[in-house]
């Protein structure tokens, strides 16, 4: 079974061009897919890579028993998912999400300097965070 992945290394997801925000902000609402990632970011950054993330707050969400993870990851990447360019943190609530050299990621809001040093910082690549709406519409 092929085995798909959503991690980076060495990058910067930028905030979406489109984000209605300004600064980082914290999501609203408890037990959303954005609300989830903020708290796992920022109670841990760094340690954790896009893969384990995003299988992690969709297996919460789900209710999978810890002891099924290792099958349920499997059968969840063996099919593309979306990736953190797609995270309504990157969309909507002003967030940059910077994967180190082992795809560990943490997030970085769009008034920070770390941000903006990142931004600059042609060592680290960069790629944009999706729109939420298609251009032209």
């Amino acid at each position: 079974m092929k085995t798909h992945t959503t991690n980076y290394f060495n990058t910067l997801i930028e905030i979406a061009p489109d984000c209605p925000v300004a600064e980082g902000s914290v999501p609203p609402k408890p037990g959303t897919v954005a609300a989830m990632q903020y708290e796992k970011l920022m109670a841990a950054p760094y340690t954790r890579t896009s893969d384990e993330l995003i299988f992690e707050v969709f297996a919460e969400r789900s209710g999978i028993d810890k002891g099924e993870w290792e099958a349920a990851r499997a059968a969840f990447f063996s099919k593309g998912q979306p990736c953190l360019r797609s995270s309504p943190l990157v969309k909507t609530y002003g967030w940059g999400v910077h994967h180190d050299a082992e795809g560990r990621v943490a997030l970085y809001g769009a008034e920070t300097a770390q941000y903006h040093d990142m931004i600059e910082n042609e060592a680290i690549a960069k790629t944009p965070g999706m729109r939420s709406a298609r251009a032209g519409k």
